[in-house]
């Protein structure tokens, strides 16, 4: 496994972390996710799960994880993981999120899975409770899709709260992007500044073959020393073998290289320099280990060739994206 530089914040990753939104909650957009489940939706069949995925990232190298307040009990499995596998918080990096509250109530349907609010008292309470989880395994703490619209990056209370975390915590803080208008979120919060210093030094933003409007943004903020993590590379599953077809000249790649649709979509975002993490979504060990292959694919010509030649506008990318059922 490769480890990088985690941008100038002094922290070290691996290129390939695991991400637990797909393994904390019964319910995702994941295309087939109630198929990775294997619909045993049980707190402790899933608890189980969720460490068997772990291990196997963990046996590979895998030394980045990301969670959120929303992503159901991913932090609580990640910390009894933790302290089953007796981990030292010296040897990986972990980051999570706040903003969205998790209101499903471990149902797969739900009228809201979730609800966005990046207030104070919401940010004072989830850092709080992510605290109370991770305790000092916890490195980054992100706002969870932060927008122009939601008024965050404004929010004088929020953005003293968060530099008081950096101090007094040593939190890396940062921001996870969404939605068609992420360079311009970027691009504002690149500009933030507490007590003369730029608050944030970390963002985690979808990039993926299908979608690639975020690049030049992404590139700034490496380049300012920001550590720069790529979500939903696969697409929340478009670019996988679930899907027959994806797209003919990416599933020709896969086939003339004799790999799979994620081999492909992963090893082209482990191919752009700026990246120092590229999450798999991966809710089985079978899906993780098919992921892990990617790495003996960076810097394909076949497959760095598509980037930039495959890909959707912004705006169809995320109407497809929003269309997609919770499962």
């Amino acid at each position: 496994m490769i480890e990088k530089e985690f941008g100038r914040t002094g922290l070290k990753t691996t290129a390939l972390g695991l991400g637990l939104a797909a393994l904390g909650r019964p319910g995702y957009i994941t295309l087939g996710h109630q198929d990775d489940l294997r619909e045993e939706y049980q707190v402790e069949q899933m608890e189980h799960h969720a460490h068997q995925v772990l291990d196997t990232a963990w046996a590979a190298g895998v030394r980045y994880f990301d969670a959120a307040r929303s992503y159901g009990r991913a932090e609580q499995f990640l910390a009894s993981w933790l302290k089953k596998r007796l981990i030292d918080p010296a040897n990986l990096v972990i980051g999570s999120k706040w903003g969205y509250t998790y209101t499903a109530n471990w149902r797969v349907e739900a009228e809201h899975h979730e609800v966005k609010e990046h207030s104070l008292p919401v940010l004072t309470r989830q850092a709080e409770e992510s605290r109370n989880y991770l305790g000092r395994f916890l490195n980054i703490y992100h706002i969870h899709s932060a927008t122009i619209d939601s008024g965050v990056l404004t929010n004088e209370s929020v953005l003293d709260e968060l530099a008081r975390l950096r101090s007094s915590l040593g939190w890396v803080i940062g921001l996870s992007l969404s939605g068609p208008k992420q360079g311009e979120t970027l691009e504002k919060a690149l500009n933030v500044k507490r007590d003369g210093e730029h608050l944030f030094q970390s963002v985690q933003a979808t990039w993926n073959l299908l979608e690639t409007s975020v690049e030049p943004w992404l590139e700034e903020a490496a380049s300012a020393g920001w550590g720069v993590i790529v979500k939903e590379v696969v697409a929340n599953g478009r670019l996988t073998p679930k899907v027959q077809q994806t797209h003919p000249e990416i599933d020709q790649a896969a086939r003339d290289l004799g790999v799979t649709t994620d081999v492909v979509a992963i090893a082209a975002a482990l191919s752009r320099p700026w990246g120092a993490v590229i999450l798999s979504g991966a809710a089985q060990r079978s899906q993780l280990e098919s992921n892990l292959a990617a790495m003996a694919w960076i810097n394909n010509p076949r497959i760095v060739s598509l980037i930039g030649q495959v890909n959707e506008t912004a705006e169809v990318y995320w109407q497809t994206r929003a269309a997609l059922p919770w499962n």
